[in-house]
């Protein structure tokens, strides 16, 4: 993570200590709007800059109307650095490759950051340029970002000055797989997931693929063997295993809004039963307040708008099955991000949440 100590860092000792000034960077997303829906009720937040690579200065609440009697605020084409100087911390949520050039920016203004995009969940630059297409421009910083899932690393988000948010798909299959690898349960190989989500993880940007007339009543698989989550699943897993992961990973675009359903089948390492194994998360997750492991089978309407992530666990045969839902925007995205927050600046985890 970057030193507290870079040039201009403003610890939050030093701030009027009942409101933050944050700015967003890359603001007219679907991620976005949920972040400042978020944090319009938010005791500590302050949105002071919400940034657009548009022209003009249009209203926030022409980009996002659901906005309206939420900010009065123009989004602005500034620069990370113009943001950084009127702001303490920032959210990034910028396209991958366009985040990496604006976060050295923001932290040599001295704002802590959360990035929403995945140019820092990667620890190894050569990783990050096979799945992602780029040279990373800030290789150092990679290998000491924290990796922004509570459930996991929360004694190291506190006190970190730039937290990698974690993608959506990574989420879920974490979630749903970590309490089972740590406690030697499952082969660390092996692992099959079968991933569903709504259009909006595909992003506000037109593409022929989410138009209506495509992708309604109609379920598509993408990325099979290429998609970009798989090695970000693998790494943080291989971190809680503490050996190699392997994954098969194939997302599906289904016709719904929002949501993402992994179902998830790993091999056992020893006989065992459901219960036993709901156990296994009841006692991982026995502290964490968005982690619902639950008995009947987990849909995305149970979660849906909500920063909850449910689980649980079936046998077939003698097969576990691990089914976990959230919201691919909340939980996958702006719910973790400000969950992430909270850590950051002390607050209870669940503040606006």
């Amino acid at each position: 993570m970057a030193e507290s100590g870079l040039p201009g860092f403003r610890p939050f000792s030093d701030i009027v200590p009942t409101m933050i000034r944050i700015a967003v960077l890359g603001a007219t997303g679907y991620t976005a709007l949920e972040l400042l829906k978020i944090l319009s009720r938010h005791p500590q937040a302050d949105v002071v800059a919400v940034t657009t690579r548009q022209t003009g200065r249009p209203p926030i609440t022409e980009i996002h109307p659901a906005l309206v009697g939420q900010f009065d605020l123009a989004a602005e084409n500034l620069t990370p650095a113009e943001a950084g100087e009127r702001a303490d911390f920032a959210f990034c949520a910028l396209p991958h490759a366009a985040s990496m050039e604006a976060v050295p920016q923001l932290l040599d203004a001295g704002c802590r950051v959360v990035d929403l995009s995945a140019d820092y969940r990667l620890s190894d630059p050569g990783v990050y340029e096979q799945w992602y297409g780029h040279v990373h421009t800030d290789p150092t910083r990679l290998s000491s970002t924290v990796y922004g899932l509570p459930e996991l690393y929360a004694d190291r988000i506190g006190s970190a000055d730039l937290v990698a948010n974690p993608g959506c798909y990574t989420s879920a299959s974490i979630l749903g797989l970590a309490p089972l690898l740590q406690a030697g349960a499952i082969e660390p190989d092996g692992i099959v997931i079968d991933a569903k989500s709504g259009i909006s993880g595909a992003g506000r940007t037109p593409r022929v693929g989410t138009l209506f007339a495509e992708c309604n009543e109609s379920v598509t698989a993408y990325g099979i063997g290429s998609h970009r989550h798989t090695p970000e699943i693998e790494q943080v897993l291989s971190d809680v295993a503490g050996t190699p992961v392997r994954v098969t990973f194939t997302p599906h675009l289904m016709p719904m809004d929002r949501g993402i359903l992994c179902t998830m089948y790993p091999r056992l390492t020893a006989s065992a039963d459901a219960e036993s194994l709901l156990e296994v998360f009841r006692r991982f997750y026995r502290n964490q307040p968005f982690i619902r492991v639950v008995d009947h089978i987990p849909a995305t309407k149970h979660v849906a708008h909500t920063n909850f992530c449910d689980i649980t666990v079936r046998m077939n045969r003698d097969r576990p099955v691990v089914v976990v839902a959230i919201d691919n925007l909340i939980k996958g995205a702006s719910g973790v991000a400000v969950q992430n927050f909270n850590l950051m600046i002390g607050a209870e985890q669940t503040t606006a949440l």
